[in-house]
């Protein structure tokens, strides 16, 4: 196995730094390793600029693997590298949706032992990248809501949020782009789109439940939900997982999306941006390689043992 670039942000005195020695303790059985940790931008551009030929393995969470997919695409030495996860972050969903275990030394066994594949990765028309998901919509706005509250409610601030984004206003008008067609207009009220390279979101929740990070295609998720109990049925199906078989959900892939309209906000990867009036995302497949275990079950949680 080639010499390893382990990039972390986990803390000293962490709980997920046991977890991380585990991994460590695993993949040093294979090869050399040097562990980074960074959460700096630049710091982390610095570690990248002298990783010569290695592999790189992320230790952490979804933000940890954007941040690290996101410096390489900018970098233009995405396509030529390897990008392990060991997964300690709290949502894990990317990994979810591709089958890499939680478990912190399971996962170093597929970094050393799996399959290398290709993986595709969404890029909007400002260059910014999406590894998993990006959603438009109640969901974006729920976060948007709940940023001056967190602070100090935590978990409770971002319920709140969600409350009144359900609310007012409770849908946004948008005309929908898929490839070569419109999907919808400004004279159908839209409650939330996503666009999914993975399927979840939020620790496990299947936003895109057929999303394949290896198919070269985007899943995009439409729902036009907005009446009272049509927003209580889409709940109860999203729990679920089946939102997307509803009657007033419209569930396609595609390979580029365009999103125009009244301002709305964005969550791509857990990040919040907006107001925008206008964005294209389009999928550049087998954008970088990965490995993954040997027959990965793609939608269903590995859960630790």
């Amino acid at each position: 196995m080639d010499p390893v670039l382990l990039i972390s942000n986990v803390a000293a005195g962490t709980a997920d730094e046991e977890r991380l020695e585990r991994a460590l303790a695993v993949l040093r059985t294979a090869a050399d390793v040097e562990v980074a940790h960074t959460t700096d931008p630049g710091e982390l551009d610095s570690l990248l600029h002298r990783r010569g030929g290695r592999q790189i393995v992320v230790a952490g969470g979804d933000g940890s693997l954007h941040a690290v997919v996101s410096a390489l695409y900018r970098r233009h030495e995405l396509a030529d590298a390897v990008v392990g996860l060991v997964p300690l972050g709290t949502g894990n969903d990317f990994a979810r949706g591709l089958g890499v275990p939680l478990d912190p030394e399971a996962a170093a066994h597929v970094v050393i032992d799996g399959r290398l594949r290709p993986v595709d990765l969404i890029v909007d028309c400002l260059g910014e990248v999406v590894v998993n998901n990006v959603h438009v919509g109640v969901g974006a706005l729920a976060s948007r809501n709940a940023r001056p509250l967190k602070a100090v409610l935590g978990r409770v601030g971002y319920l709140l949020g969600a409350v009144k984004a359900a609310v007012k206003p409770p849908f946004v008008r948008l005309r929908i782009q898929v490839d070569d067609h419109v999907v919808a207009d400004f004279a159908h009220p839209i409650l939330m789109v996503a666009i999914g390279n993975g399927s979840r979101v939020g620790g496990g929740a299947r936003i895109t439940p057929n999303a394949d990070p290896t198919d070269a295609k985007m899943d995009v998720m439409v729902s036009f939900s907005t009446s009272l109990w049509a927003k209580a049925g889409y709940v109860v199906r999203f729990r679920r997982g089946t939102h997307h078989e509803r009657d007033d959900v419209l569930y396609l892939r595609a390979e580029t999306v365009t999103l125009s309209g009244q301002p709305f906000y964005c969550s791509a990867d857990g990040e919040l941006y907006g107001p925008e009036r206008l964005r294209t995302w389009h999928i550049e497949p087998a954008a970088y390689s990965m490995p993954l275990p040997a027959e990965p079950e793609l939608g269903r949680d590995h859960r630790e043992k």
